[in-house]
């Protein structure tokens, strides 16, 4: 069998990371642990069976606190779509499972990038997102 999809193309649409003042990032330094990962997967149809994925993480706090740091990354993927897909079912597997599985490794890479270059060195994201596993929640 062929392949469903092809990746034409992938870039960081939008990075953003913001920390007040010095209080605001010595307090996120202590409390970073509290932060939890957000995603968010959105979709438009292209021209000649073309679709843009993007893909939103959000690295925040989400308790209430004056004192937070702020970090986002919308990643941009372009794909084609192979002419026989024509199920909406596969196409949204596609779409949330299989390209995100596909470009998480670079994903995750920028947002990490973006939180050791704001000041935040050892954050790392111990357990990977299983997109599998995800998407199939959606149904029970």
């Amino acid at each position: 069998m062929t392949e469903k999809y092809k990746i034409l193309g992938k870039y960081i649409k939008d990075l953003s990371g913001e920390t007040k003042d010095v209080e605001t990032y010595l307090f996120v330094k202590d409390n970073i642990s509290r932060y939890q990962l957000d995603i968010d997967i959105t979709s438009k149809p292209l021209r000649n069976k073309m679709i843009e994925v993007n893909t939103k993480l959000k690295f925040e706090d989400k308790e209430e606190s004056k004192k937070k740091a702020y970090f986002e990354i919308i990643f941009s993927t372009i794909i084609k779509i192979n002419e026989d897909v024509k199920d909406k079912k596969i196409l949204e597997k596609i779409i949330l499972c299989d390209v995100q599985t596909k470009i998480y490794s670079d994903l995750e890479k920028s947002l990490l990038d973006l939180l050791h270059n704001s000041g935040y060195p050892g954050v790392k994201f111990e357990k990977k997102i299983d997109f599998e596993k995800l998407y199939n929640q959606r149904f029970n």
